[in-house]
């Protein structure tokens, strides 16, 4: 019976997890075609047709609409897919870290689900169109601020000084470079990542962006896929080192204080 239920929640949990990534990608879009978020349900990206309830239920709608239209018979684009399925999984991995790794609370797994959204719609948003909107960002650091002071008992210190590393960072490298180096919406990504990670625990995050993106950038360089002159998104690096961030990041602080005692 317990493992019944077990399998019950988590099917929950994935579902509404694909439906969030569902949800990002109608926002996703929309943002693109300066749309509102309110302009009526979903339609087809290719013949505009508001699409049918049927035609809305995240991942099912796409296999059994074969992955096309069912008035145009275009191709739906298969990151709706991905991103469908990879956030359902997301959000089950997030809350099976939250009950089997650490102590579990609604507040922490609220607090992790939320951010895991902002992130995804961020990474999702650079990948496709090499954009990081703003009302995107400027939402998250609200919701950051507002779950860190109500709910985390976060100090407006910490988050202040977060908000003034992480934006300072990128600013200072966006103006000494004319924005070669990076694009405001990092200065923006980083002053969230300040918002919602702290102080110090927003310098773990920027170092761990810098070497994940260094693991992928070297081999591209390497195998001549990329050179020093193409752009590469630096968006989706550091919503990976976010999100590992909040969870890791103070235990990589106290034991770096460790080696310096």
């Amino acid at each position: 019976m317990e493992t019944l239920i077990s399998a019950i929640i988590y099917a929950i949990v994935f579902l509404f997890g694909t439906a969030i990534g569902s949800f990002i990608n109608c926002l996703v879009w929309r943002e693109h075609n300066n749309m509102r978020v309110a302009d009526g349900r979903s339609r087809c990206v290719h013949c505009g047709r508001q699409l049918r309830w049927y035609e809305n239920i995240p991942i099912f709608s796409y296999l059994f609409l074969a992955g096309k239209c069912h008035t145009c018979h275009k191709k739906i684009p298969g990151y709706y897919l991905l991103t469908e399925f990879f956030t359902g999984v997301l959000f089950l991995f997030v809350f099976w870290l939250d009950l089997y790794y650490f102590h579990f609370s609604w507040r922490h797994l609220i607090g992790d689900l939320i951010l895991l959204a902002f992130l995804v719609t961020i990474f999702v948003g650079d990948v496709l169109y090499r954009v990081i909107w703003p009302e995107v960002v400027w939402l998250g650091l609200v919701a950051g601020a507002a779950y860190n002071f109500f709910s985390h008992g976060a100090s407006w210190r910490s988050m202040v000084l977060g908000f003034v590393i992480g934006g300072g960072f990128f600013l200072a490298q966006h103006l000494l470079s004319q924005g070669r180096w990076v694009g405001g919406g990092d200065v923006r990504l980083g002053a969230m990542m300040g918002v919602w990670l702290g102080w110090p625990v927003i310098l773990v995050a920027i170092f761990a962006a810098y070497i994940l993106g260094a693991i992928v950038a070297v081999p591209l360089l390497i195998f001549k896929k990329k050179n020093w002159s193409t752009a590469v998104p630096f968006g989706p690096f550091l919503a990976i080192a976010t999100f590992w961030a909040l969870n890791h990041g103070e235990r990589v602080v106290n034991w770096y204080v460790g080696l310096l005692k």
